[in-house]
């Protein structure tokens, strides 16, 4: 655990200069790499590249070469191989060009070093969209325990900058497509989180090109207009009186709106919040926070 700590925070500059120009070890110093023995990172934080934008590199490395080497490690399940760290684009933009050959910098990395460099690279160039960022930062949460804290300092954002890519991602499929392909913005996805259907709002914000103050003024508009009344499940008309006082226990305790559906010894629980820090507030009381 303290091999994955050390990289963390350090910033991108650390990770890719500390120990280059080793004279002794494989790794350390520029080489040049037969591109066929290099592959992406599945594990990659970017996931869509602009093919337009990548004929312009391979336009630009057809007549200067490759001007900036990539960072590579060891691959770790395919011997011999190379894995990309940072610089996908430029290797893709590479292959276009019909290169043989591409300038590497070999370093020797943990996984937790190698995401989190993927991550910084892609963020300082403002290469993420919404939608990648935030599942940058859940892998950093799920596969190696980083708080929001430590991911704030090592990308270089504000806790609340995390905390909010984060919360994006309970959003609707449809919606986390459309923040994908750069329909929306996450200021977009922000204003319309709260509302009671923000799938219906994203067409809205999408189809008519709203600001984000205007998706804001939609997103109120719609919390505020009067809930159409819900049918209940069947199974919802028998509940007991000791459900209905357990829906009472738990909605005195968080300040929220509490139902229980129970069906037959299984079921859900359903918790109401109408703004983003009442959210906020319960997310921090049920991870002790």
């Amino acid at each position: 655990m303290a091999e994955q700590r050390r990289g963390l925070g350090r910033g991108l500059s650390a990770l890719m200069d500390e120990n280059a120009g080793g004279a002794d070890a494989p790794t350390g110093s520029v080489r040049e790499l037969p591109i066929e023995l290099v592959d992406r990172n599945p594990k990659q934080p970017r996931m869509d590249f602009d093919g337009d934008e990548l004929n312009i590199l391979a336009a630009s490395i057809r007549d200067k070469g490759v001007l900036q080497p990539i960072l590579v490690r060891k691959s770790p399940d395919q011997p011999g191989q190379f894995q990309i760290v940072a610089g996908e684009r430029r290797w893709r933009a590479a292959q276009i060009a019909n290169l043989k050959m591409i300038p590497a910098l070999i370093r020797d990395l943990d996984d937790l070093e190698t995401l989190e460099i993927g991550i910084i690279e892609n963020i300082q160039r403002i290469d993420l969209n919404p939608y990648e960022e935030a599942s940058s930062y859940k892998a950093l949460i799920d596969r190696f325990g980083r708080t929001q804290e430590q991911i704030a300092e090592a990308v270089g954002k504000s806790r609340s900058h995390v905390a909010n890519a984060l919360r994006l991602l309970g959003l609707p499929e449809a919606v986390l497509q459309a923040l994908r392909a750069n329909l929306l913005s996450a200021g977009h996805a922000r204003a319309i989180a709260a509302a009671p259907d923000p799938e219906s709002l994203a067409r809205i914000v999408i189809d008519e090109g709203l600001s984000v103050r205007a998706a804001e003024a939609l997103a109120r508009k719609a919390q505020s207009a009067p809930a159409r009344p819900r049918a209940r499940p069947s199974t919802d008309v028998a509940r007991d009186a000791d459900t209905q006082a357990l829906e009472q226990d738990i909605s005195s305790l968080l300040g929220l709106d509490v139902q229980i559906l129970d069906r037959g010894g299984a079921g859900e629980v359903r918790i109401g919040y109408a703004t983003l820090e009442q959210l906020d507030d319960l997310c921090r009381r049920l991870t002790g926070g």
